[in-house]
């Protein structure tokens, strides 16, 4: 069985096919609006649907192009059904619906955020089941535990910024433009360590909620008093998130009594949150696992296989849904 997946929750437009009888990925392919919306300093909703429709035939036809395979070999749909940007998951929705009703096959809606967890499956050595799952992309930082397809349970999550979030909003403030994240991350890799020191909201709690919000008015504060060399405050602010996040990663598989740990999202592809989270797991004898570093953002090749995953033939009359704001424990 064939699998289209269709990705349009934000600033990416995904495609993928996947093929659920062979267990592996045919083709994929993702366009990046970032060109577009970085004169802007972020992303312009309705700028971003208008390009998901125009890029989503042209995109489709490359990737069965490149899988040497036509619109008649699919057997079915996924497509990013929340949460998102509401216009741009309308344009992927009606696509998807529209060639599944077309073609009388059936059609899935997938949540934006189990598909960047279950990513990590695609790689050539994918963990077991269960795990706990570090989610860090732009809007999100949570930590969940992953019993099965379908079965997850929230352990924590940010209670403002996310960390993503917080990459963003330093970048702006060191002048770096947008997208932050690998800006920031490139910068601190020319800094010095320990030169300033910045708080590490949350470490001590006793739960699993993150809190970056606080971290980024430290860096405007150092900006506005000390004039910090950006390399070195760029360092500082990097050490500080991974130090949270890997500190809140061992608390809760220690908690949990569970050893393998499964990161995703976009920050899941910082080159320091994978050094330290990796040093850590062989201090503390747990397993990291990440996802290819070209499905750390957002694509059209999970949400295929998250598709693949839960499809059955009943699925051929879905309704036509989106949620922009999806609990995924829901």
């Amino acid at each position: 069985m064939l699998v289209l997946g269709i990705e349009t929750s934000c600033d990416e437009t995904g495609v993928a096919l996947y093929d659920r009888s062979a267990g592996r990925l045919l083709a994929h392919a993702v366009y990046s609006q970032v060109a577009m919306h970085e004169a802007y300093g972020g992303v312009v909703p309705e700028l971003a649907s208008r390009d998901h429709i125009r890029r989503l035939v042209p995109l489709t036809r490359q990737v069965l192009s490149k899988a040497q395979k036509t619109i008649g070999d699919v057997a079915g749909i996924g497509y990013t059904e929340g949460p998102g940007l509401a216009g741009a998951l309308l344009v992927g929705a009606s696509f998807a619906h529209g060639l599944a009703l077309a073609r009388g096959i059936p059609v899935l809606g997938i949540h934006h955020l189990e598909g960047h967890l279950l990513s990590p499956l695609l790689s050539e050595h994918p963990p077991s089941f269960p795990f706990i799952a570090l989610l860090v992309s732009g809007g999100h930082t949570q930590l969940m535990r992953v019993e099965g397809v379908g079965r997850y349970a929230l352990l924590g999550e940010t209670q403002d910024d996310a960390a993503g979030e917080a990459f963003d909003k330093t970048a702006k403030l060191l002048g770096l433009g947008y997208p932050g994240g690998p800006a920031v991350s490139s910068l601190a890799e020319r800094g010095k360590a320990g030169r300033y020191r910045l708080p590490r909201p949350m470490i001590a709690s006793p739960d699993f909620d993150f809190s970056f919000s606080g971290l980024k008015t430290a860096v405007l504060t150092l900006i506005k008093s000390e004039s910090p060399e950006p390399a070195d405050l760029a360092r500082a602010f990097v050490d500080a998130v991974v130090d949270v996040l890997v500190a809140k990663c061992t608390r809760a598989l220690e908690s949990t009594g569970l050893t393998t740990l499964v990161v995703a999202g976009g920050v899941g592809a910082n080159k320091q949150l994978r050094a330290a989270l990796d040093k850590q797991g062989e201090r503390c004898g747990f397993d990291v696992f990440y996802p290819e570093p070209e499905l750390c953002t957002d694509n059209g090749a999970m949400i295929a296989f998250a598709a693949a995953l839960k499809m059955t033939e009943q699925r051929a009359h879905a309704r036509f849904t989106v949620k922009p704001r999806w609990d995924l424990e829901g």
